[in-house]
Order: structure tokens, then sequence, then C-alpha cells
């Protein structure tokens, strides 16, 4: 087991109502066995998003290198599953990840196919457009051009009639059958979300955010029953009440990150429990490396075949998924899987199809550690 400490630059500060980015930085995990077979994680803690800081991070890392190299990796993933609910999430995501990789690469197969056999070979994804008020009509079109049908834009930042204004002049710019996915990242009360959502009733939006700065079921439900389009959770998750979302679903839509969810084990049992109680689920990034991306699109692609069939609608019969966000980093901690026609392509080899690239080390990280 080591540990590989990258920093990577963003080519512009992400802004959204959460916080700005100007870096991500964490840990590529490589696991190496016996048949020199090598599985990769990545753990790129972003506390923002619901992930533990990276000092917490590094402790669980360095003690679970030192504990899984006396195991095989079947027994160090039911060691992980023990500890599902306590374990610091992006740490737990990065080790499982990297075991599954050597689980799959021993069966010679697909990540995604050892987790569903009819897992598709790509999904769609949404492009990652930034803060609105940054955008500019002009790449709205490119976007749209580039096949992708769903875009996302960060609200939240301005006074919500400027953003409104500004929202419908952005959609006057829209191709037909394009889309805005909205994300307002926990900014506004509840009478300005429901003043939002009104003035949206006739825009193409496919969805919204983390609409409410202090979301509670009830709150969220009935915001979700006057709303025309679907609303969705994704880091407030960790402040209500699991049980009774799945009971009764307050919204239409879950969104899942694996720094969040602690990998994609327990992504994929929230997934399942939100199929039955007819929640669509999204599989999205923080802006993670190609690794964290990687794995993210093995879960979309293991719960999205992609068939006329899977739930959700991106235009053309499949959710888009958040994953296509690399092109906001300066470099990148392995290759980025390629993009077509709105379209993210898992790579052709068996596993996680990780290829490691050597980004730049932050000075102030812990050095590699063998262990």
């Amino acid at each position: 087991a080591r540990l590989h400490p990258f920093a990577l630059p963003l080519r512009a500060r992400w802004r959204s109502a959460g916080g700005h980015l100007g870096e991500r930085r964490g840990w590529l995990l490589e696991l190496v066995d016996s048949e020199d077979r090598r599985g990769w994680g990545e753990c790129a803690p972003l506390p923002t998003h619901g992930s533990e800081d990276h000092a917490t991070a590094i402790a669980a890392l360095t003690h679970w290198c030192d504990r899984i190299v006396t195991l095989g990796v079947d027994d160090a993933l039911n060691g992980l599953s023990t500890t599902a609910m306590t374990a610091p999430p992006a740490a737990r995501a990065a080790i499982e990840c990297a075991l599954l990789d050597l689980q799959a690469r021993a069966a010679k197969c697909k990540l995604a196919r050892l987790l569903s056999p009819a897992a598709a070979p790509s999904v769609a994804v949404n492009a990652a457009a930034g803060a609105l008020e940054d955008i500019a009509p002009a790449r709205l079109q490119k976007l749209a051009a580039s096949g992708f049908s769903v875009i996302k834009l960060k609200l939240g930042l301005a006074d919500p009639d400027t953003e409104i204004a500004a929202l419908r002049e952005a959609c006057r710019s829209l191709p037909d059958g394009t889309r805005l996915r909205l994300d307002a990242n926990a900014a506004w009360d509840m009478a300005t979300a429901q003043r939002f959502c009104r003035a949206a009733a006739a825009l193409p939006i496919e969805s919204l955010e983390e609409p409410l700065c202090a979301p509670t079921l009830g709150d969220l439900r009935t915001l979700q029953e006057a709303c025309a389009f679907p609303l969705a959770v994704d880091e407030s998750w960790s402040l209500l009440d699991h049980d009774a979302f799945f009971a009764v679903p307050p919204v239409r839509r879950l969104m899942l990150k694996l720094a969040a969810q602690g990998g994609i084990l327990p992504a994929a049992a929230i997934a399942r429990q939100a199929r039955a109680a007819g929640v669509d689920c999204i599989v999205t990034s923080g802006i993670d490396g190609a690794c964290g991306i990687l794995a993210a699109a093995h879960l979309a692609a293991s719960l999205e075949p992609g068939g006329k069939d899977a739930p959700g609608d991106d235009g053309r019969g499949t959710l888009a998924h958040g994953l296509a966000t690399s092109g906001w980093l300066e470099e990148d901690n392995g290759v980025v899987p390629k993009i077509k026609d709105g379209r993210l392509q898992l790579p052709a080899g068996p596993g996680l199809g990780f290829e490691p690239l050597l980004p730049r080390q932050p000075s102030a990280a812990p050095a590699s550690r063998p262990a």
C-alpha cells in the first residue's frame, strides 16, 4: 500500500453558495497484490460536500494502510463493511475503490460489470458550467452543440431577483431540447425558494438541488409539491432522517457523492433504497481527480444501464450524472475519461481503468508513505 499526495489547481475559481475552490488536494491510494496487479482509489476530502477534513482523512488512510497489507482483498472489504457508518467517508471511499479495482482486475472485468452485469459502457453526463452570473449565452450554446442536453449552473451567489432575471435571459439562448440543472447550495430560506420555483415554472429547468438553507422533510415536501420540476437533496442528506425520507420521499431526486457516502458500495445501497421508494439518483463529483471521476462513473454505469427503460430523463432516456468536471482542473492525477456527445466513456480495460499521472505534490501534505 502506498499513498501519493496531490494538489490539482483549477483553471478558474469554482464559485458556489457553499464556498469557493481554487485547488483540489488529496491522496491517491495504490494497492499492489501478490500478482503485481494495481488497484487505485482517490481521497480528496471536501467538508463542505459532506466529507471529513484532510487531517482526519490522512489519519484514517495511514491506519488502514498499516492493516490492509496483512489481509486479502475479500477480508479487507469485509473489514470495511463493519465500519461503514463510522469510518471517515472520503478515506473509506478511496480504500474501498482500490480494493474493488483489484477484485475486478482479478476477475478480468470492468468494475461496473462487477457491480452489475447489465452495466453500460458509458453514462450520460451534464455539463458543469459554473456560476450563473459568470456564464455567457455563447458558452451555453457551445456546450449544447458539443452534445450536452443538460447544463448545470450554480445559483445563490446574487440577489434572487437578479438571478431569476439572468436565468430567463440564459434560457432565451438555449437550443431546443437543452435544459438547465440548477444548484442553490442551500442559499435560500423557504420564502425565497418558493418565489424562485414559481418564477422558474415555465423555464426549461431539469431540476433544482439544495434549495433550502435549513431543510426539513416537511419543508422539502411542501416545496416539491408546488414545484414544476424535480428537487434534489445533496449535502443536506446527512441532516435528514433517512428512514423517514424513504418512507415518504419529500423530493424526487437524491445526489450521490462517493466521498460523502463512504464509497461505491454504500452509495449503491442507498441507490437501491431510493429506487424502491421511487426516487431517482444522480452520481456526482466534487471536482474530483480522474481516479475519483472514474470510480463514480463505474457506479453510475452500474445503476443506469442506459436502456430505454432506465429511470430519469436527459432527453434521450437516461439520467445525466454530474461527472463532466475534469475540464475545471489545470492538471489531473490520471488520464481523464473521454466524453463524447454528452456521454462519459468507461475505459475498455478491466477494473477501474485508471492510468495514473504524476501531478504536482502539495508542499504541506504528508509525503508518500509506504505501508
